[in-house]
């Protein structure tokens, strides 16, 4: 344990009904305190006490009545109970009834006697991930006894992993499984954290999510991580290191703050807290004892239990040095890069955080990907246009740059730099981008003012569910529209949970507070023809190489392994000025495979129509050896010939999507025949 400005730091070790007190020793040079015990066996609850000065105008908060979580501790038994005492202006009131205790870990007996599995070690052009959460994905599922509902073992039942293995996904990103605990905002009006993204034990997994209340929560998060890659799915974990659940100073003390305030966080030169997350305070990476927290946060959760990688939470912070300025190769984020247990696993940025130059879309650095929220806002854009209002040509293009990789943003690391999405935690639900215009945010305790800006939501003309049948179909549609535009997309396609289902959050789009039938996943409602609809659309971007290259695609007239063409309606090219000429938002994104001199063994054509009106397309034959397939269309014709020899006047319904290819791949994988017909979800 460290804390470099200490006077004194004190084991609590708790013996049930007494506590024992143990001084540490100061280790000369690096400000670790350190002590050796032959009888503190795993399962041993302990905290700390540290003494020294009370200057917070100068980063020091050193309070010796408030008993402390040891940051680097590999388990905590439990939450913080709700408690006054806990905040730093309670300074010399104990804090001990209402905190947790660290739990001691038997680190070679942390995976059991279960045989190993190796990594699954997805391709990154192979890779689909499904973004969850524990409790909320399985606390209501119906195949699960209740003891394992909203755990670790429920996550990695066979009831989940059939499911995530029969939609095609492949790598689970799990939102955090930190130790966390709730604000004090929100346990004063009675509410909690559900999401995660506060946390105070960066080694520790979060104890609610385990069986039962005896630090069983290692070897169970240990298990679920050996299931889910013996089934062949890789596990991410969602981590944050930008900030503490400690808030600003006049919060929690909970362990780093009281170990040392200013060693750790980045602070005004009054000891305010500099808030550069939205939460209060910044941990600061330029400091060696943060870089040195993260690291072997890393390290224990890739080593220990095996994770594949992690998502960085507000990761510009991890970039910031001493000035505040963000670096992309800043000395974390490269050591990150070149650790040796860390290096070869998925790494993915979410690139933006509230400091200046936040926003750092496109700037990361190979290894890591980062999520692309430019794809987000310009599918949902595209499929709720409005084309009085819409400049046609700049959505178009915008949306076509997207789905051959966004090479704007990542053109040094390749398509699969981005990890693409419509829909995540942050923001409404794919039901509910088509049912609400507006965020009903009013649960949440602020006035409604918290959630998104913008979400380019559409209600089709009624706010909410609705009984109106065109009201229904247009919902029905542009969700499936949204879906179809991510999985066809060249990169990395993210689903969040729930989706495949036909979720929904009565409109609020930041239901980070809510541990409820709100946020909890209903499978017993699950909407069965569109569940069918996702597994349908992964399929078809497994079985075409063209729709998941590793390299950018080439336009027809350069030399190259994937070529695109971009097409107006009439078969005309579209490049420059040209997407600005166009008299619909439609489009054609023809993607051939092999050299332009030799004739095309397989092809695939988008056929895009995101405007009020009915849409012919034309496409040229050369090159093309043989018929094209219908693979999918948005509506589907009432009646499809098995094959077509041409292209000439496909008709695309308003706000349609339609996919064909031609080749050996294309035959085995058309629809003849219509898909069984909904009934659209209002």
């Amino acid at each position: 344990m460290r804390s470099p400005h200490a006077e004194a730091v004190t084991l609590v070790l708790d013996q049930g009904t007494s506590e024992r007190e143990v001084p540490l020793a100061r280790r000369t040079g690096d400000g670790a305190w350190t002590v050796t015990l032959d009888d503190a066996p795993p399962g041993t609850r302990y905290g700390l006490r540290a003494d020294g000065a009370w200057a917070p105008e100068r980063g020091l908060a050193f309070d010796r009545a408030k008993l402390l979580i040891d940051p680097w501790a590999l388990a905590v038994d439990r939450e913080p109970h709700p408690s006054e005492s806990l905040l730093a202006t309670a300074r010399g009131v104990d804090s001990g009834a209402a905190m947790p205790r660290a739990v001691v870990v038997d680190r070679h007996a942390l995976r059991g006697s279960a045989p190993p599995v190796e990594r699954p070690r997805v391709p990154w052009r192979d890779t689909v991930i499904y973004e969850a959460h524990v409790r909320q994905l399985t606390r209501r599922h119906p195949d699960l006894e209740p003891a394992l509902r909203g755990t670790y073992l429920g996550l990695a039942s066979e009831p989940v992993i059939e499911h995530l293995r029969s939609l095609g996904v492949t790598t689970v990103e799990l939102m955090p499984i930190f130790q966390f605990a709730s604000e004090p905002h929100l346990w004063r009006r009675g509410g909690r954290n559900a999401w995660g993204y506060a946390p105070f034990g960066w080694l520790a997994p979060h104890a609610a999510y385990a069986t039962g209340g005896d630090g069983r929560q290692s070897a169970e998060t240990a298990e679920m991580v050996r299931r889910l890659h013996a089934a062949g799915l890789e596990v991410i974990l969602d981590v944050v290191f930008n900030h503490s659940a400690e808030g600003g100073l006049d919060g929690q003390t909970l362990g780093l703050r009281g170990l040392g305030w200013g060693d750790v966080y980045r602070l005004h030169a009054d000891g305010r807290a500099v808030d550069w997350t939205g939460t209060g305070n910044t941990l600061d990476a330029s400091r060696p004892l943060v870089h040195r927290l993260v690291i072997d946060s890393l390290r224990w959760w890739a080593t220990a239990y095996g994770v594949d990688g992690f998502r960085f939470d507000l990761a510009p912070t991890l970039g910031r040095g001493a000035d505040g300025r963000f670096d992309p190769r800043g000395e974390l984020l490269a050591a990150i890069a070149a650790d040796p247990w860390l290096r070869d696993l998925k790494l993915i940025a979410e690139p933006w955080d509230l400091g200046p130059d936040g926003y750092a879309a496109g700037r990361f650095a190979a290894p890591f990907r980062e999520w692309n929220d430019a794809f987000r806002d310009t599918a949902r854009r595209f499929w709720t246009l409005d084309a009085r209002t819409d400049a046609l040509g700049t959505v178009c293009a915008e949306l076509a740059t997207r789905l051959a990789g966004s090479q704007d943003r990542f053109g040094e690391r390749g398509p699969t730099a981005s990890i693409h999405y419509v829909i995540s935690h942050d923001g409404p639900t794919l039901v509910d981008w088509t049912r609400y215009a507006r965020k009903h945010n009013e649960a949440n305790g602020e006035d409604n003012r918290d959630g998104p800006a913008r979400s380019f939501a559409r209600n089709w003309g009624v706010e909410g569910p609705t009984d109106d049948p065109e009201i229904r179909a247009a919902r029905w549609r542009a969700r499936r529209n949204a879906l179809a535009t991510l999985v066809f997309a060249r990169g990395v396609p993210m689903l969040a949970q729930g989706d495949e289902l036909g979720r929904t959050q009565l409109g609020n789009d930041n239901a980070y507070c809510h541990d409820n039938e709100r946020t909890w996943i209903d499978w017993a409602n699950t909407d069965r023809e569109w569940l069918a609809e996702v597994r349908a659309l992964l399929a078809l971007r497994r079985r075409f190489d063209l729709l998941r290259g590793e390299g950018f695609l080439r336009s027809a007239d350069e030399t190259g392994t994937d070529a695109v063409a971009w097409l107006a309606p009439d078969g005309a090219p579209l490049a420059g000025e040209a997407w600005h000429r166009l008299k619909h938002a439609a489009f054609a994104m023809l993607l051939e495979e092999g050299t332009p001199a030799a004739a095309c063994p397989s092809g695939l054509a988008l056929l895009i129509n995101g405007s009020h009106d009915e849409v012919a397309f034309s496409l040229p034959t050369e090159r093309r050896d043989g018929p094209w397939w219908l693979l999918f269309a948005t509506p589907w014709p009432d009646l499809v010939e098995a094959g077509s020899d041409h292209l000439d006047g496909w008709r695309c319904a308003p706000r349609s999507l339609v996919l064909l290819a031609f080749g050996d791949a294309a035959r085995g994988a058309a629809r003849s025949a219509p898909p069984p017909k909904p009934t659209p979800d209002g």
